[in-house]
């Protein structure tokens, strides 16, 4: 992971649950082989499998010694605190790691590596301090350039944040490759840079210049793939993080999405409002306001629903999956549970169109060409 093979302790004290160490989750999920062990005092001694559903027999350990002793070598910050900082509490951890000569890896908004007491300890010791959020030094503006890619362009987009947007795109990843197509995953958020080891934290470029570098994103990703699927952020009637759903949808000109809600929630989340919230519209007007919100670019059309029905009990979660799939005419799926072929089938379908398309118009180009009726020199 970045730059060499790792043996992670992922810190996520006092908060290692699916919702709240969505970093640990996710790097639990897609890269276990690199992580020897969670930092949790509140849950050492369970497994990360007993704690967050995933992750199997992966320790949970109280300290940085314990996660020494499962074998770790580096420390990755597992949460995204609200505010984007260290937790004030989390710095003993952090300087412990880097005495021993670990490198600190960090998703935050508040970059490690600014740090005056990090950076002297990682010089001391030999560590690095890696900021996965600091934004490229280029800034784009976007021009609607994805738009006129051959290739079929997939954003995942939510309900409200943390709905399982990164997830989806990761799960189909593996369902498309699996069946041999060509396909790319595009991060634009921490844990999938994590992931992928390469991308951008949108969240954290200038707003003038997000969807520039989301388009960027897209179009180096077509040079090697014919399906593009790219990790969403925020939602688009959330007032706190629209701007950073719009940007996607506008930089990446997707002609797809892959709507995302998490089954059964009904009001969007505000942290430091409990219990209090916007209510979701429902999964039918979600799709007209994506797709009309997207056309102000490029027309894109809903082709799935992805739930997270993690709640629900089995035949609950298929109920409501039914359900979504006959509220909005289209395939609906929890890709965890059950699994994500017929969203599969459903983008392969689209992308197979949109290459069919793309080659009748050269064909009409060149027809028109043949008979003079395109740039025919004046009589």
């Amino acid at each position: 992971m970045l730059g060499r093979p790792r043996r992670l302790a992922l810190l996520a004290e006092g908060n290692f649950t699916t919702l709240d160490a969505k970093t640990a989750v996710g790097i639990l999920r897609y890269r276990p082989e690199e992580v020897a062990a969670v930092i949790d005092s509140t849950r050492a001694g369970q497994s990360a499998r007993e704690c967050v559903g995933t992750g199997g027999a992966v320790p949970v350990v109280a300290d940085v010694a314990g996660a020494a002793i499962a074998g770790a070598d580096s420390l990755l910050i597992g949460i995204a605190p609200q505010g984007g900082a260290l937790l004030e509490s989390w710095r003993a951890t952090v300087r412990d790691a880097l005495t021993r000569g670990w490198d600190v890896l960090a998703g935050l908004h508040a970059f490690l590596a600014e740090d005056a007491e990090f950076e002297a300890l990682a010089e001391s010791s030999g560590a690095h301090l890696l900021d996965v959020r600091r934004p490229p030094l280029a800034r784009p503006l976007a021009c609607g350039r994805a738009a006129r890619l051959r290739a079929l362009v997939v954003l995942t987009v939510g309900s409200d944040c943390n709905v399982g947007k990164m997830t989806t795109a990761l799960e189909l990843r593996g369902e498309l490759l699996a069946r041999g197509a060509r396909v790319a995953f595009v991060a634009t958020g921490q844990t999938g840079i994590f992931v992928a080891d390469r991308g951008v934290a949108i969240d954290a470029v200038p707003a003038d210049f997000m969807a520039g570098a989301v388009e960027t994103l897209v179009l180096d990703a077509a040079r090697e793939a014919d399906l593009i699927l790219i990790e969403g952020q925020g939602a688009l009637h959330h007032p706190a993080y629209s701007g950073v759903t719009l940007a996607l949808l506008h930089g990446a000109a997707p002609a797809a999405l892959v709507l995302c809600h998490e089954a059964g929630r009904e009001r969007l989340r505000f942290p430091d409002e409990a219990g209090v919230g916007r209510g979701i519209p429902p999964l039918d007007e979600l799709r007209l306001d994506y797709e009309r919100a997207a056309s102000w670019v490029a027309p894109s059309r809903v082709l799935g629903i992805s739930l997270n029905t993690c709640a629900l009990e089995e035949r609950g979660a298929r109920e409501a999956c039914a359900a979504a799939a006959r509220r909005v005419g289209v395939p609906a799926t929890d890709p965890v549970r059950f699994g994500c072929g017929a969203l599969a089938d459903a983008l392969l379908h689209a992308a197979g169109e949109r290459s069919r398309a793309a080659v009748g118009d050269a064909a009409s180009v060149r027809g028109a060409a043949v008979h003079g009726g395109l740039h025919a020199p004046h009589a």
